[in-house]
């Protein structure tokens, strides 16, 4: 060996020497590297525990552990496998992750989206599920860290239930499950979260945050209508059900009342609940539109748990995923049936006291739908009838005082508006009529009107029902589909909207003549049923075919009326009644009001005079 290639090999080995001196790891690395393995080892022997359930379960290829990836708090669970274990019953299809330990995915396997695909209410890629805390000064997410899973499937069939274990590791005997149980039938899925021997791990005094987001995609034929109908709604133990985000992109702290029982992220007629059997101590719920077809709305929740302060910790949450059906909601609890929106004030007991439970009652007939909504329609207007009948006589007294109230017209002049109004008033008070009498019989039947206006579109029943040519009664039936026209917004035609406009047309004709209307109101009465159908053109075809039917009944009964009330005996009771003295004539409470009115007129004039 030459003198270069001598002075090449030392310079070698003089290199290797200094490397492995100062790479080498120190004492305590070498202690902890030994204390995570031998935990390890001793947790996949243990019989019974998820990490040798998961290793006997799974043929999933391990990815080696770096040593450097094992420093700090949860250092083992960086790096791992991801796999699914389904969790299933004869209502719901749940996908859970090993990463993250979270439901990736859920399918309601009894229901389709508008175009028959399966229902997937969110999947892995959409949302995101976690706590976060701090431990040893690092920030932990434990959606970015890998669970072990004591099953690899599990199936749960009738009354029958099951839970599977997914296992966040510290130590052999330090960790942080999710315990998801799932019964036969139901709608509801159970999350234990438990932290056992981390009480030294987790500062005591730290809440542990919950982080909950998803976006949910289209399911239904109109996704105009799906972002009308969706929102986050929150209870905070009591009766009353808030909500934001149904008209535009909110956040909201949701601290400041109480704890908070639990957060729903609400499509049109399926929700996603979380709720906290102990309640949530404080949190913040957020709510952004999409603009991305095919996106409804993306949601987050961000609640708080208390700190884990004894050696093991129990957090007991439940999961509804599942119809916005009004009876099904009520039956899990909580005042879950509060999302489903029946209108504002009276509206809501309206359809929760009197229009559910008739509904419910029709049902039992297994009748088909389009049937229930015709004999809900007579038997409303069998129960309106009195009203509308008063309504009917009140305008044909005023129809037969129109001549006279013609010849005060022409006699007093419009140029003394305040005048001729007294004489009209005096005509009403010799011929004992009311001239608010046909309006306060409308007015008493608009709450149940309007009632109807929320109760159909928000009836999951009528989801993807047919009758006739309407395919759906849930959504609108178009014959015409076009492109959008942008000041309106409108895109087709529904054919039951334009035959429910047609009727209110004839209707109303048929009303000026009962009434005698002239003038603007004559032609309001004819603007008003189109400006309905800009309106009603995309709203389902249930409540337009509601509103045809009742207009049909309407008619129906102004027909029948029409025989029993006669205008010559009207008139003659009327010249009666202004023959009768003043005395002897018993006053309503108009009557009253309108003398006060007269005295109070003709003071005003006198005082003018002077």
């Amino acid at each position: 060996m030459d003198k270069n290639s001598f002075t090449g090999l030392f310079l070698i080995l003089i290199i290797l020497a200094g490397f492995t001196y100062f790479t080498k790891p120190s004492e305590q690395e070498i202690k902890r590297e030994k204390f995570v393995q031998d935990s390890l080892a001793q947790a996949k022997k243990s019989p019974g525990h998820p990490l040798a359930a998961a290793a006997k379960a799974t043929s999933a290829t391990v990815v080696p552990v770096d040593s450097a990836s094992l420093k700090g708090p949860f250092g083992a669970t960086l790096q791992g496998s991801q796999a699914d274990v389904v969790l299933e019953n004869e209502n719901l299809k749940v996908t859970l992750s090993t990463l993250g330990g979270r439901i990736a995915s859920v399918e309601l396997k009894k229901f389709k989206t508008f175009d028959q695909k399966p229902l997937i209410m969110f999947d892995g890629t959409s949302s995101n599920f976690g706590l976060t805390f701090n431990a040893g000064a690092k920030n932990i997410n434990t959606r970015n860290l890998y669970f072990a899973p004591s099953v690899k499937s599990l199936t749960v069939a009738n009354k029958d239930s099951g839970s599977v274990t997914m296992r966040l590791a510290y130590s052999a005997t330090q960790f942080i499950d999710f315990v998801y149980s799932l019964k036969g039938e139901s709608y509801k899925v159970d999350l234990n979260i438990v932290t056992k021997g981390l009480a030294g791990v987790i500062p005591a005094n730290q809440p542990l945050s919950l982080n909950w987001e998803a976006t949910l995609k289209q399911k239904e034929k109109d996704l105009n209508s799906e972002h009308r109908y969706s929102g986050a709604y929150f209870n905070h133990g009591d009766d009353d059900v808030d909500h934001i985000g149904a008209t535009k992109d909110e956040k909201k702290d949701l601290g400041e009342d109480g704890k908070i029982k639990w957060v729903s992220f609400k499509q049109h007629f399926f929700s996603n609940v979380l709720i906290a059997k102990e309640g949530f101590d404080k949190g913040t719920l957020a709510v952004t539109t999409s603009a991305e077809p095919g996106i409804v709305k993306s949601f987050a929740a961000n609640m708080q748990l208390p700190a884990p302060k004894a050696d093991q910790n129990v957090y007991p949450l439940e999961f509804y995923f599942g119809p916005n059906r009004f009876n099904t909601l009520k039956s899990q609890g909580y005042n879950l049936e509060r999302q489903v929106d029946l209108g504002w004030g009276p509206l809501k007991y309206i359809n929760r006291v009197i229009v559910i439970p008739v509904f419910n009652f029709l049902e039992g007939f297994n009748w088909g739908y389009g049937l229930i909504i015709l004999v809900l329609t007579i038997l409303l207007k069998l129960v309106l009838f009195p009203l509308t009948y008063k309504s009917y006589l009140s305008m044909a007294k005023m129809r037969v005082l129109k001549p006279e109230m013609d010849e005060i017209k022409t006699k007093v002049g419009e140029d003394n508006p305040t005048l001729l109004q007294q004489e009209y008033l005096k005509l009403y008070k010799k011929a004992g009529v009311n001239p608010l009498g046909g309006c306060i019989p409308m007015v008493l039947q608009l709450p149940i009107v309007m009632a109807f206006f929320f109760f159909f579109p928000n009836l999951f029943e009528l989801r993807q029902e047919s009758f006739l040519w309407m395919k759906d009664l849930s959504t609108y039936d178009s014959i015409i589909n076009f492109s959008t026209i942008p000041l309106i917004n409108v895109n087709h035609i529904s054919l039951m909207c334009l035959l429910m406009t047609v009727s209110t047309l004839i209707s109303t004709y048929f009303n000026n003549q009962t009434t005698g209307a002239t003038g603007q109101m004559k032609y309001i009465g004819y603007i008003t049923p189109l400006i309905f159908f800009g309106v009603l053109n995309s709203y389902p075809s249930g409540l337009n075919y509601y509103y045809f039917l009742a207009n049909l009944l309407t008619f129906a009964q102004q027909i029948l009326i029409r025989q029993w009330v006669n205008d010559d005996k009207i008139h003659a009771k009327i010249q009666e009644n202004k023959k009768r003295p003043e005395t002897e004539k018993k006053k309503s409470k108009f009557q009253q009001r309108m003398d006060e009115y007269m005295r109070a007129q003709a003071t005003k004039a006198k005082e003018n005079k002077k």
